[in-house]
């Protein structure tokens, strides 16, 4: 079968990259111009372009064009390629004192129970009973009144919105999502054979009237939303923004996913979606960011009808949750652990926003005043990756907006995650990001 020409353009542009022919901050191309020298057309090599991008090997910049991207800095899905001695802005793993002595604790009172053979053996696909009812009651302080035959427990949040995903959705199918938005769902999507259609970006909110306008002009099955501390940007949607999103989801049939990684650290909320459409909203959450990233251990609330497909999924990819983990995770949702940890967790990323914004000084950025992302757009005339680069020489990590990014033109930011670096740390690592921003400006 002979290949398409795009698909030889799109093989001979990326050796021309990684072989250095094209070096990083080369200006590709306009699309019009690649069309006319390689006679296809316009679409064609839009589509050459995405492809790229979509290696990871070129940035496309709004109203500046097409760049080759320095292929020696972070890959944003790989953690591994963080210095090991870099301060790290790139990834979040928050963590408070005495969090190691918890997990000592526990493990020894897990020894001592007279249960611990059965949790060496296999475990419901959903997860115990009791397990279920003790994250049913966690959720209910979170302003999601839900019973435990609704709850599924899994490994991570992430898996919770794999198996969620699979068991809504088919491939080809149109989900809307916010055009900056959580790259592991992204991901997902892509994996899926999923389209995501984006909505524009906002500081405040969903686009309800972009999303209103989309449902009318497509056939959207989906919406992934993030009401409550949005990553990155930080946001948390009003309650009457709620309403009218669930009007929206209910008029044109959408299933909603509800993702609340970050809920926890936004006090007094407007009530989750799936409270307000409990019939369309699948709630997913866990314990990575509010315990521990190692604590793999998530949980999803369901629609009744669609708990068994879930299960299914769950069964499918890794049958169960390991139940030494879920017991001792589960433990911590009963005795108050985890909502100690929350608290904790609060003022350390209030005072992580302070220290964060005193660094920063003049230089605009978004966030929530207890996130632990700060969204930082930069001025024009700026290269991301030339940034990432300089700061990469400065043992500081950082990442560009394109893994967040669901539009083809990925917008001019650089995401700061704050919420692992040493306290003592954190005011120097900023303070290097805002002299290599203020630098690349002048340049």
């Amino acid at each position: 079968m002979r290949t398409p020409k795009y698909k030889g353009l799109v093989d001979a542009l990326a050796a021309e990259i990684r072989g250095g022919r094209r070096p990083a901050g080369s200006r590709l191309p306009t699309h019009r111009e690649l069309a006319a020298a390689e006679g296809i057309a316009l679409v064609t090599a839009s589509r050459v372009y995405a492809e790229l991008a979509a290696m990871g090997l070129v940035s496309n910049e709004q109203g500046r064009g097409t760049f080759v991207r320095d292929l020696a800095t972070v890959d944003e899905f790989d953690q591994r390629s963080v210095a090991v001695d870099a301060i790290d802005l790139s990834f979040n793993s928050p963590s408070v004192p005495g969090q190691a002595d918890l997990l000592r604790q526990a493990l020894r009172e897990l020894a001592a129970a007279g249960d611990l053979d059965a949790l060496l053996r296999y475990q419901p696909h959903r997860g115990r009973a009791q397990d279920r009812e003790a994250v049913a009651q966690h959720v209910r302080r979170r302003g999601l009144t839900v019973g435990r035959e609704r709850v599924l427990i899994v490994n991570g949040a992430q898996h919770g919105l794999a198996v969620s995903a699979m068991a809504m959705f088919q491939p080809g199918d149109v989900i809307a999502v916010d055009a900056i938005s959580y790259p592991g769902f992204i991901v997902l999507a892509r994996t899926l054979g999923l389209e995501l259609a984006p909505l524009p970006a906002s500081t405040s909110g969903i686009d309800l009237d972009a999303l209103d306008e989309l449902c009318r002009r497509r056939r959207v099955r989906g919406l992934y939303a993030m009401p409550t501390l949005h990553n990155p940007l930080g946001w948390v949607l009003p309650g009457e923004a709620r309403e009218r999103l669930v009007a929206i989801a209910r008029r044109y049939e959408l299933a909603v996913i509800e993702d609340a990684s970050y809920a926890y650290l936004a006090e007094e909320a407007p009530p989750p979606l799936a409270m307000l459409a409990p019939e369309l909203t699948v709630y997913v959450s866990g314990l990575s960011k509010s315990v521990a990233t190692g604590l793999r251990i998530g949980y999803v609330v369901a629609p009744d009808g669609l708990v068994p497909s879930i299960e299914r999924v769950i069964m499918a990819t890794t049958w169960q949750t390991p139940g030494v983990t879920a017991a001792i995770a589960c433990r911590w949702l009963e005795d108050g652990t985890v909502d100690r940890l929350e608290v904790q967790k609060r003022a350390d990323a209030r005072e992580r926003q302070a220290i964060t914004l005193a660094a920063l000084d003049d230089l605009p950025s978004i966030g929530h005043s207890s996130s632990y992302v700060r969204w930082l757009p930069l001025p024009p005339n700026t290269r991301p990756d030339r940034i990432v680069a300089a700061l990469a020489g400065r043992r500081v990590a950082v990442s560009t907006a394109a893994p967040f990014a669901t539009t083809a033109v990925v917008p001019q930011a650089l995401r700061l995650a704050i919420g692992s670096v040493p306290l003592d740390q954190l005011a120097h690592a900023v303070r290097a990001v805002r002299e290599e921003v203020l630098k690349d400006a002048a340049n």
